[in-house]
């Protein structure tokens, strides 16, 4: 008979296993199937999304030169670069800091699940894909779900601040929307979140999170969402430039303009990606600057672009993740790349994700 030593403490046991090497679950040939399946499935979506308007999407591509469709897309990948940031400074936080790359990984191909038609596939491809990384499922739902209302709430108070800088009477018939910036305000308290993360915990059977979201992580999270927001205008702007409306405030009215109509989208959970729903918005926003026909041209040719940017940001970091655990090549392992987050400055600037506290069980990346 095994003797139990007295001075163990009992307790519940870790979530996940811990992030590294040795701890870290391995891909089994059905786990790689059902990714496989799931990338299929929503380049299927995204592919159909560009065919089922082609002739439009043609016709108003044709007005635009392709330095200023080259400038649109590049601004585009900056901004999804931005909503990585805000969702990886939000998961360090909570206490799991990825490196770069993998962290790219999970985010830029989770993201493709948009495409699929209901509202649960980007954090199921999140949560399987962090998983491989050591982090506990948990915790990349609660930075998943975190991140919407990040991105609602700055969209809402850049949107309003720009158009009302840029061209004041196209604020108006969206005041109704900005009444939820005092709300949500409220929402982004750490204490606040962090109750509402833990009763939802306590509801689902789970344990709570080891490490709660702290002030210092929201304005970090904040911070990177409205730099995503800049660059959405400039994509924008670029559009916008060669339709007719010039000067520097069409670019400051684009940022208000993108930002008003992907929050009015995204409060359609139903739509993938809040396709339609973001055009009709886009194109009511756009009506103090162009005509209507412009107006579609450009909401069509954004979505478009914006399209081309997923599947842009998805293959470069799959491939730089790949080449990363290439063996021979310095690189690592999926459960190896966890372990590498003090080396390339754990999560974004000022998060406090790789601190004195790796050690902690819950699948902390060390």
């Amino acid at each position: 008979m095994t003797r139990v030593s007295a001075d163990v403490p009992a307790g519940p046991a870790p979530e996940e296993p811990a992030a590294g090497g040795a701890g870290a679950p391995r891909s089994s040939p059905l786990r790689k199937l059902v990714r496989v399946a799931f990338l299929v499935v929503a380049l299927g979506f995204g592919t159909w999304a560009v065919a089922s308007q082609w002739d439009e999407v043609r016709a108003g591509f044709a007005l635009l030169s392709w330095p200023a469709l080259l400038l649109s897309l590049v601004a585009v990948v900056a901004a999804l670069g931005g909503g990585m940031m805000t969702w990886r400074a939000l998961l360090a936080d909570l206490g799991s800091p990825l490196p770069l790359r993998p962290a790219a990984k999970v985010f830029f191909v989770g993201q493709l699940g948009k495409y699929i038609p209901g509202s649960v596939w980007p954090v199921l491809a999140q949560m399987e894909m962090g998983r491989a990384l050591g982090v506990p499922r948990t915790r990349s739902a609660a930075a998943f779900f975190l991140t919407m209302p990040v991105q609602l709430g700055s969209g809402l108070l850049v949107s309003a601040v720009t158009l009302l800088a840029a061209l004041p009477g196209s604020a108006a018939p969206y005041a109704w929307v900005f009444l939820l910036v005092p709300v949500l305000a409220v929402a982004f308290e750490p204490r606040v979140v962090n109750a509402v993360i833990g009763f939802g915990l306590r509801r689902l059977g789970r344990l709570p999170l080891e490490r709660p979201l702290t002030r210092r992580g929201m304005l970090t999270a904040l911070g990177w969402a409205v730099l995503g927001w800049s660059a959405y205008g400039l994509h924008l702007a670029a559009v916008l430039y060669e339709l007719g409306p010039s000067g520097p405030s069409v670019a400051v009215f684009s940022i208000g303009a993108f930002a008003l109509s992907w929050c009015l989208g995204i409060m359609t959970f139903v739509v993938p990606a809040g396709a339609g729903v973001r055009e009709v918005a886009m194109v009511a926003v756009l009506a103090p600057v162009l005509d209507r026909g412009s107006a579609i041209t450009a909401a069509l040719c954004s979505r478009i672009v914006i399209v081309l940017g997923d599947l842009v940001c998805a293959g470069a970091a799959g491939l730089a993740a790949r080449r990363r655990a290439v063996p021979g090549r310095g690189g690592s392992g999926p459960g190896e790349a966890a372990g590498e987050a003090a080396g390339e400055g754990g999560a974004a600037p000022g998060d406090g994700g790789a601190g004195p506290e790796r050690g902690r069980p819950g699948g902390e990346a060390v």
